[in-house]
């Protein structure tokens, strides 16, 4: 199934649109990021930080940010603070990363007392994990690639909570019963591998319904889970060969750098968002352009209504 951004656009037009918070928002891409969200009727932006500041950046670039609830702060910790507070108590319905480092606002969300973890998920322990979701029109679908930006080197017990926050983003956005390919460099199990005996007890657990809504099967070598010519060449019987929604990557670099390639090299357009809070976060990279900070606001978006 392919995810446009027009899409996601469509849907988010047809209802009230998501309010974010903007933490420490005197920053002028984040700011151009969500006039144009804001503009294209997908969000309402909730700008917290020095405000100054932020009207400084805005007239750099000539934006009207005057429709836009402005809080000020005094600190782009107490920003991020404001953030939290305003998604944790149901004023706005996701949070968006501004002028601040990550590790201070993902700090604020995880806090017990304070932040965007509670109920369920806090008492599991289940973790923040970042969700790719990449268009790729040379596929003709769209792929939600995770885990390349928060869990480094996940166990088999992560793997699968990181697992089901994707399959909850699949869900919200229309993939019913995605496919699962749990990735390795061969589709073999090998015990010399731990790659290959987590994405076989991955395919397992699914079977025996200790992992619901999708379908895994592993393990599967990158190839075989986009090309289905490249599952037939290689004799891979598996209903993810070629149809794979979901890659489910064994550590951050091979996310990581996989996602780069397939944006960077094969001209994919990429929204990321974090899932396992209470509400999705948008840690917008810098370097993304404005198109994809759109999609990933509007992935968010629809992931908070879902």
């Amino acid at each position: 199934m392919r995810v446009e951004l027009s899409a996601l656009t469509k849907r988010l037009q047809e209802q009230a649109p998501p309010r974010v918070a903007v933490a420490a928002a005197g920053d002028t891409p984040v700011l151009e990021a969500v006039a144009a969200a804001y503009k294209s009727g997908i969000a309402v932006p909730i700008l917290c930080g020095d405000i100054e500041e932020i009207d400084t950046c805005a007239r750099r670039r000539n934006l009207d940010i005057s429709p836009f609830e402005i809080i000020e702060a005094d600190s782009p910790a107490q920003a991020v603070s404001i953030a939290v507070s305003l998604v944790r108590s149901g004023r706005a319905d996701m949070l968006m990363k501004g002028l601040v480092q990550s590790a201070d606002l993902l700090r604020a969300v995880l806090n017990k007392e304070t932040g965007l973890r509670k109920g369920d998920t806090l008492k599991k322990g289940a973790p923040l994990s970042h969700v790719g979701v990449i268009d790729c029109p040379a596929l003709g679908r769209t792929l939600l690639c995770t885990d390349g930006g928060m869990v480094p080197y996940p166990d088999l017990k992560t793997k699968v909570q990181i697992l089901e926050n994707a399959v909850r983003a699949a869900h919200a956005l229309g993939i019913g019963e995605p496919l699962v390919a749990p990735l390795a460099a061969v589709e073999l199990v090998n015990p010399d591998m731990p790659a290959t005996l987590d994405a076989c007890a991955l395919a397992m657990m699914n079977r025996r319904g200790q992992i619901t809504g999708c379908v895994v099967d592993g393990p599967l070598a990158l190839d075989v889970a986009l090309s289905a010519e490249a599952a037939k060449h290689k004799g891979v019987d598996s209903p993810a060969a070629g149809k794979a929604d979901i890659l489910l990557f064994h550590n951050i670099e091979a996310g990581n750098s996989t996602i780069k390639a397939l944006t960077v090299v094969g001209g994919c357009l990429q929204g990321g968002v974090v899932m396992g809070a209470t509400a999705p976060i948008v840690l917008a990279s810098r370097s993304d352009s404005m198109e994809s900070k759109l999609y990933s606001i509007a992935v968010a978006g629809v992931v908070s209504g879902g």
